[in-house]
C-alpha cells in the first residue's frame, strides 16, 4: 500500500495501524514530501518497529503524481504483485481493502475504491465539492470512454503487470489529475478495470489537499486526452477531401 503523506501526523500512526491488522501481512510504504508537521519522523518511529512498514522522503511537496510513481517504482523493484494507493486521511476505509485485492485476484488490472456505482456513497463533503466530483467523473467516463464510474478516486489496486506496461514517465499531470490519466492509458493499453463500491468520508482531521487549481488541471487533462485520443489522420484525410472538391 502506497501512502502518498503531507501533513497527516493526526491520521498516520492508526492508518498504518489499521493497515497492518489486516489479512494477507500488507505491506506499506509512506511518501512522505518533508511534512512540516512531522509526518515524517511518525512514519520512521513506525517503521522502526515494524519491518512491514517503509518510508521514503522527499524532498519537499512535488505533488501527489509524483509521490504515486515513486511508489509504484518501489513496489515493483521490490517484487510486489498488487501496488496500492490510498488517501492518508481515513476518507478510504482500510478494512474495504481486502474486497480490491480478491477483485484484482479474480482477473481485473485496476480495480478502484468507487463513490458512483451501486453501494458506493459520500459522506461528509459540501455538496458543491460533491457537484464538482460529479460532474468531473461523468466527464471523463463520458468524453474519454473509460469504464470506470469513479476516475479520481485513489483508492486503487494495480497489478504488477499494469505498471510494468504503462509509461510512467509518459504521464503528464502531476496532481489528482494524475488519477485520471492513469485510468484513461490503463485502459488505452488493454488492461481490464472493476469497481468495488466503498464509502468515501470527508476527513475529519487536517486540511483538504484538494484545491480550485487542481479542478482546473482535471478539467484540462480531461481535455488534452480527449484531443490526443482523437484519431488525426482520419480527420486530416477528411479535410483534405472536402478542401479538394471546392
Amino acid at each position: 500500500m502506497v501512502v502518498p503523506t503531507y501533513n497527516e501526523r493526526e491520521n498516520l500512526a492508526r492508518l498504518v495501524g489499521r493497515l497492518r491488522a489486516l489479512p494477507g501481512d500488507v505491506h506499506v510504504l509512506v511518501v512522505d514530501d518533508s511534512s512540516p508537521d512531522g509526518t515524517g519522523a511518525i512514519a520512521d518511529a513506525i517503521a522502526a518497529c515494524d519491518p512491514g512498514v517503509h518510508v521514503l522522503h522527499r524532498a519537499g511537496k512535488l505533488g501527489l503524481g509524483t509521490a504515486y510513481r515513486a511508489g509504484f517504482r518501489y513496489g515493483l523493484e521490490h517484487g510486489y504483485d498488487y501496488i496500492c494507493t490510498m488517501d492518508a486521511d481515513f476518507s478510504h476505509s482500510p478494512e474495504s481493502l481486502p474486497a480490491l485485492i480478491d477483485k484484482a485476484a479474480s482477473g481485473y488490472d485496476l480495480v478502484i475504491g468507487s463513490r458512483y456505482v451501486r453501494g458506493g456513497a459520500v459522506v461528509g463533503s459540501p455538496p458543491l465539492r460533491k457537484f464538482i466530483s460529479y460532474a468531473a467523473n461523468t466527464l471523463a467516463h463520458t468524453i474519454l470512454g473509460v469504464t470506470a464510474r469513479d476516475c479520481t478516486a485513489g483508492f486503487r489496486c494495480y497489478r504488477r503487470q499494469v505498471l510494468e506496461t504503462v509509461d510512467l514517465d509518459a504521464i503528464f499531470s502531476s496532481g489528482y489529475s494524475f488519477l485520471v490519466e492513469m485510468a484513461f492509458w490503463v485502459e488505452r493499453a488493454g488492461f481490464r478495470t472493476g469497481e468495488v463500491p466503498i464509502t468515501f468520508v470527508n476527513r475529519t482531521e487536517g486540511a483538504s489537499k484538494i484545491s480550485k487549481l487542481e479542478i482546473y488541471k482535471a478539467m484540462y487533462t480531461i481535455a488534452r486526452l480527449r484531443t490526443s485520443a482523437l484519431p488525426w489522420e482520419r480527420i486530416m484525410a477528411i479535410y483534405h477531401a472536402q478542401f479538394e472538391r471546392r
